[in-house]
This record gives C-alpha cells, sequence and structure tokens, in this order.
C-alpha cells in the first residue's frame, strides 16, 4: 500500500469497534482477552508509539515482510488482535484474535523528490509528525510499518512503526523487536547490543558508613539521609498538591494556543542511537 507524504489534516479518530454476539460469530476471530485497565485507558486516550529505526542499507521489503509474517506476528498475540466492544455502549473491551493480512499493514509513502533533495532529512522527520496526527484504522490490528527509502546524514533507509499504546509500552515493544530479529552474521543468533558505558566518578563509588570515631563523618553520614526523607516528604507533598489543586507550570513543552487561538504543531525532538549488529 503506498500513500503521499503530503497529507490534509486528518479526521476525527474512529470509536472503538463495537460488535453483537450474532456479529461476532460471523467473523474468523479465534480467540478473546480482556483488556486490562491500562490498555482500556490507553484506548481511550488514542495513543500512539512511533518508533524510528534508520537502517544501513536500503529497505528489503520482501525480507521485511516475512520476519513480520513469521516472527513478529507469531510472538505477539496483540498484533493479530483487534479490539471489541460489546454492545451500543457501557461494553466490556476485550481482544479478539484476528487473521492478519500483512500488506495492509505495510505502508511505502512517495514523497516530492524537490523537498526529499533539499532537506531529506526535514523530510523524514515532517512524514513521522504527520503519522501522529492521523487515527488509525479499527478494523484491523492496531499497527503498522512505514518504509521510507531516503537516504539521509544518519541512515541509507528509514523504517518507521505506528502502533497504538494498548498493545504494549516502549520497553515491551523494543525487547519484541530484539527477540524477532537475529543477527547478519549469523542468522541463530540475536543481534549484538553496543556495552554499556563504563560509569566512573565518585558519585558512583559504593559508599560505606564511616567508623564512630570519626564523629564529623558519621553525623554528615545521618544528616544525609534526613536530607533525603525530608526531600521525599517534600517531593510526595507537592505531586498531592498538583493532583488536588496545583496546575503544571507553563514551559515550553505545554501545547498552548497562539494568538489566532489555534493550537500549533510541535517538533519532535529525538535522538540517535546507533546498534551493532
Amino acid at each position: 500500500m503506498e500513500v503521499t507524504a503530503n497529507v490534509a489534516s486528518p479526521p476525527s479518530r474512529p470509536l472503538s469497534v463495537r460488535v453483537s454476539a450474532e456479529t461476532e460469530g460471523a467473523d474468523n476471530s479465534t480467540a478473546e482477552e480482556p483488556m486490562s485497565p491500562t490498555g482500556r485507558i490507553l484506548e481511550e486516550m488514542g495513543v500512539c508509539i512511533v518508533i524510528v529505526m534508520g537502517l544501513s542499507t536500503p529497505v528489503n521489503l520482501p525480507v521485511f515482510r516475512s520476519g513480520i509474517e513469521t516472527e513478529l506476528i507469531t510472538r505477539s498475540s496483540r498484533f493479530c488482535s483487534i479490539q471489541i466492544m460489546d454492545g451500543p455502549k457501557d461494553g466490556k473491551p476485550r481482544w479478539v484474535q484476528t487473521a492478519v493480512n500483512v500488506d495492509e499493514h505495510i505502508i511505502v509513502p512517495t514523497f516530492d523528490p524537490a523537498a526529499v533533495a533539499s532537506n531529506p532529512e526535514k523530510a523524514v522527520e515532517d512524514y513521522v509528525a504527520m503519522l501522529s496526527t492521523l487515527p488509525m484504522d479499527r478494523g484491523r490490528p492496531l499497527w503498522e510499518f512505514h518504509f521510507l527509502n531516503l537516504k539521509t546524514s544518519g541512515a541509507a533507509s528509514t523504517v518507521v512503526l505506528r502502533l497504538h499504546h494498548s498493545i504494549g509500552d516502549a520497553m515491551s515493544i523494543m525487547t519484541l523487536f530484539m527477540a524477532s530479529a537475529c543477527s547478519t552474521a549469523d542468522p541463530t543468533r540475536l543481534p549484538a547490543m553496543p556495552p554499556p558505558p563504563r560509569r566512573t566518578g565518585a558519585i558512583y563509588q559504593q559508599q560505606t558508613r564511616p567508623p564512630l570515631s570519626l564523629s564529623s563523618h558519621y553525623l554528615a553520614w545521618v544528616w544525609s539521609y534526613f536530607v533525603l526523607a525530608w526531600h521525599t516528604l517534600v517531593d510526595v507533598a507537592l505531586l498531592a498538591a498538583t493532583v488536588l489543586f496545583l496546575r503544571d507550570p507553563r514551559t515550553m513543552f505545554t501545547h498552548m494556543p497562539d494568538a489566532s487561538g489555534s493550537r500549533r504543531c510541535k517538533r519532535f525532538v529525538h535522538r540517535s542511537l546507533s546498534t551493532m549488529c
């Protein structure tokens, strides 16, 4: 499936699919599972996760499609399930497994050649920012891969995964990715991750209780725990006050309307992390 990168204003977010018992018996669903309270909250909020991955080679679409179909979908039932609401209103949401057409979840956008030639990084960033404003099709599993064959300064091509937050959080999705991937040098093992950096400095040194003979050091050690307890109580009190009546301070990240009354779009701030395969 192909889409253009220049997209008009997004439509309103579709509602969850609601079916009756008779309708459900006619589809190809095979298993169901109640949705967790956290998943229900994220479903109502319509929160999505957008993961951007830069590749050192151009996109090999058949290889990605095969990996998605044989590895990713089989390892997580959320990638082959849709959200179902029982009854017309006040129904209980649940996950129902269904058949997945992988081609419906693979999107290859086309870009304006002039925009790509002038600034490919901005073209990728604009496309990712646009994805965050578009609703997802609730009639199929809430995930999709976008393959951007654009050469940028940091990658030869880019793969963007957009999925509903009720499927999982960022850490679980990245763990699932690593479990579904393999090393290019040895397909039987997982990709190698960069070694953790060595942390040095006084803050990382394990501190032990000073001997009782040094009274000043011992008092300073006890005082540090008292200060820690005091700051913890202050933080808890401020958190409770913020929940009850205080408002968060206005910052550059606060989504405030401009002078015309319309809301301004924000630019994503990101950082590139390299991995070794």
